[in-house]
């Protein structure tokens, strides 16, 4: 007797079945052709943009790619695009539904993707049933990044200002209340300016030999420079040394409120969303051709079971 793992008797075997496979296979096509249609596998759509993180810093060892997915998959621009799109009604979730948030939360999770590329770009992938509400979904995912990283640059930004408003409030508090006492000093006992003063006193003084009205002037200027004059020169110098330290709290106040109220892009966008005519999942003949193989597979399977023991029982008799 011929062996049962022969091309010959495989071929002879195949021919007998021919009419059992061709009738499986076509089941399994048609079948296969209703499971994958829309009646029963919802079609989804994908609008995709792909974009470079921009104007940020890196936190802890991430790169500015690696903070924009994380920020790009937060709860709460997840939930910001959930409620925008009331995506509960349009994804048909019953809110009476016991686990209807983590549904909610799991389908977001599947048919929105944010993932990395080789060269650290950014992709931002949603599918869905309408094909202009994933177009919708992507452009807002962009637009809430962008006002999350806003929002929390400000409310840094936001502490900066306020910490160089107190000093440079506390630095003209001070600067005015020297400005003050210097005035009084100069409306009181004549004082302006100490070494000027001091050597017009001197030469008027000198000059006069002891004698005329502008002399006795002289020598009342003369003790008002002595008790307060010190105190003046004092005065000056820190008024100028306050005024320099003003000049440069106040740069950097400045610079602070110019980044507070600066209005920034946080991504640049390589590649716009747009609104797909074509649906991207389920591919049907993916779906067709691997269930009519696995079908076939089986198919074999069971015809070489059924050959095998009807050879095995053929041998036996001849035996």
């Amino acid at each position: 007797m011929e062996p049962f793992f022969n091309s010959k008797h495989i071929a002879d075997i195949l021919f007998r079945w021919k009419i059992h496979l061709a009738v499986i296979v076509v089941l399994a096509v048609i079948l296969s052709v209703i499971l994958s249609s829309p009646l029963v596998i919802t079609p989804l759509y994908k609008s995709f943009a792909t974009v470079y993180p921009s104007n940020i810093a890196p936190y802890s060892d991430e790169n500015e790619t690696e903070q924009m997915i994380e920020m790009l998959n937060s709860g709460d621009i997840r939930d910001s695009v959930i409620y925008k799109f009331d995506l509960a009604a349009h994804w048909k979730i019953d809110s009476g539904y016991t686990y209807f948030l983590s549904t909610l939360h799991w389908i977001y999770s599947q048919r929105v993707k944010i993932k990395k590329t080789p060269n650290e770009a950014v992709n931002i992938e949603v599918w869905d049933p309408d094909p202009r509400m994933a177009y919708d979904m992507v452009n807002a995912i962009m637009d809430y990044y962008n006002s999350k990283v806003r929002k929390l640059h400000k409310e840094k930004f936001y502490e900066v200002v306020v910490n160089y408003e107190t000093v440079v409030n506390e630095k003209k508090m001070k600067i005015d209340s020297l400005k003050e006492r210097a005035q009084e000093l100069g409306t009181k006992f004549g004082l302006m300016d100490y070494p000027s003063q001091s050597r017009e006193v001197m030469r008027a003084l000198l000059g006069n030999g002891g004698q005329g009205g502008r002399y006795s002037e002289a020598l009342k200027y003369k003790k008002n420079i002595e008790e307060k004059g010190p105190e003046m020169l004092l005065l000056q110098e820190m008024i100028r040394y306050e005024s320099e330290e003003f000049a440069i709290f106040k740069l950097d106040y400045d610079r602070a409120l110019l980044d507070y109220n600066r209005y920034y892009t946080h991504l640049n966008l390589l590649t716009k969303p747009y609104v797909t005519d074509k649906k991207a999942y389920p591919i049907r003949w993916l779906i067709v051709t691997g269930s009519v193989l696995a079908v076939l597979f089986l198919t074999l399977i069971v015809i070489g079971v059924i050959e095998r023991s009807r050879f095995s029982k053929q041998f036996s008799a001849e035996a």
